[in-house]
């Protein structure tokens, strides 16, 4: 294995840094715009429409949508104090301006996993109804908020595995539309999300293992009940959907803003990565919408870099963080992941510009600076996009010039993409604050 993990690194000379735990910049040589994608912007589009379908009962199920008129969407700020954090606090100067899009804050779940986990609970939910007559597209869908249907549903069951924020997402909805659902929750997860989720009537199930062995146990239990959905986080389509619809929304919310994104006014997007599944989607989203002037970044711990690595090797989920020595141990719970999806991995290829890792020390000093500079709460792993345009400065030479963004820089938007923290208790937010 020495002699084999020598070589490797001779092939690949992050690997050492990788194993060193060190934060590592990797880019991609291979972005281009093949549009060879075994998925549509017509499945993004069938999304949206059926969340609009839902909206109305999402208006009557949860007191939080009556403002939002039932649409789970979060907005987009602009963060010039936590700019001028970043660029004393590391000596860089970040050319352009610095955009928060604060999925910590969106609804019901609290998460970037709000979208694309609750979109396929509730295709599921509206496939059912529809075959068993109870439901037809012209209804007012606020009747699902009752308790027929919830007597209906509780003959189903739906199945996750999680880190956490897939799994309270998943958890919250099926539980409201009366679905019996099980979360098997790794290593990783939080008390107080298991918690949370015991609380709204969800089966708990806890592993002393990491990500994979939950996804593996949630899949089994799954394949042996026909009456059972498993929500597959590494290789779901409807997920994947799910979150795209993310970019459509977003291109509305910077057309709002009258901010223009070509070549002169390119587009920089970090994304917090575990297996993969929400950044994929939103990333194939946005490329969709923005071709050549939108520059994606995947951030992740340095303990747990395993899309960096699986797309690095081309090897996928055919190699783990274990196997380069690293712990997959990291305060950020959704993305202590040490396996990639082959599926996201795959379609990323032609996507991403490039994959980051990041120190568990700056995850706290930015969520400790943003707290008190803009007064927003974002959990640890939400932070991790905030170093993307910190490494884009020390590190992206090569970037900007292979692509021609030197003399545009000064128009770039840079958009840290938040992926949780709204739901997390008083007690637990403390502790992350002082730690």
């Amino acid at each position: 294995m020495h002699n084999s993990l020598a070589q490797f690194s001779e092939k690949f000379p992050l690997i050492p840094f990788l194993q060193r735990a060190e934060p590592a910049f990797w880019l991609n040589n291979q972005v281009n715009d093949a549009q060879n994608y075994p998925f549509s912007m017509e499945m993004v589009h069938d999304a949206e429409a059926r969340l609009q379908r839902f909206a109305p009962y999402f208006e009557v199920a949860f007191p939080e949508m009556r403002e939002l008129q039932g649409i789970i969407e979060s907005p987009i700020i602009d963060i010039a104090r936590m700019k001028s954090y970043l660029e004393s606090s590391n000596h860089i100067k970040i050319e352009g301006n610095l955009l928060l899009k604060c999925d910590h804050a969106l609804p019901i779940a609290g998460s970037v996993k709000a979208r694309g986990g609750i979109y396929e609970i509730i295709k599921h939910a509206e496939s059912l109804a529809f075959e068993h007559g109870l439901l037809s597209i012209e209804d007012d869908y606020r009747k699902l908020n009752n308790e027929e249907f919830r007597q209906f549903f509780k003959n189903y069951k739906i199945a996750v595995g999680s880190t956490g924020n897939l799994g309270l997402s998943i958890g919250i909805i099926s539980a409201k539309l009366g679905f019996d659902v099980t979360v098997h929750m790794s290593m990783d997860a939080k008390e107080w999300k298991k918690q949370l989720l015991r609380t709204l009537g969800v089966t708990v199930v806890e592993y002393e293992a990491d990500y994979s062995e939950a996804v593996r146990q949630g899949r089994l239990e799954a394949e042996q009940d026909a009456t059972c959905h498993f929500v597959d986080d590494e290789n779901s389509l409807d997920l994947f959907a799910g979150y795209a619809v993310a970019a459509l929304r977003l291109k509305a919310q910077l057309d709002a803003k009258n901010i223009t994104v070509n070549k002169e006014n390119p587009l920089f997007v970090y994304i917090p990565c575990g297996v993969g599944g929400a950044p994929g989607g939103i990333s194939y989203g946005l490329k969709q919408l923005y071709g050549p002037d939108v520059h994606i970044f995947f951030a992740e711990p340095t303990q747990s870099p395993c899309m960096l690595l699986g797309m690095m090797t081309g090897l996928h989920d055919e190699i783990d963080v274990a196997q380069i020595g690293l712990t997959n141990i990291t305060e950020a719970d959704g993305l202590a992941v040490g396996r990639a999806s082959k599926f996201v991995g795959a379609q990323m290829e032609t996507i991403v510009s490039g994959c980051y890792t990041v120190e568990d020390s700056f995850l706290f000093e930015s969520l400790r600076e943003m707290f008190s500079s803009e007064h927003i709460f974002m959990e640890p792993s939400a932070h991790a996009g905030f170093f993307g345009p910190v490494q884009l400065a020390r590190k992206g030479e090569m970037y900007l010039d292979t692509h021609g963004l030197k003399p545009f820089m000064q128009n770039a938007h840079h958009l840290v993409w938040s992926t949780g923290g709204n739901l997390v208790p008083n007690e637990w937010r403390n502790k992350y604050l002082q730690k």
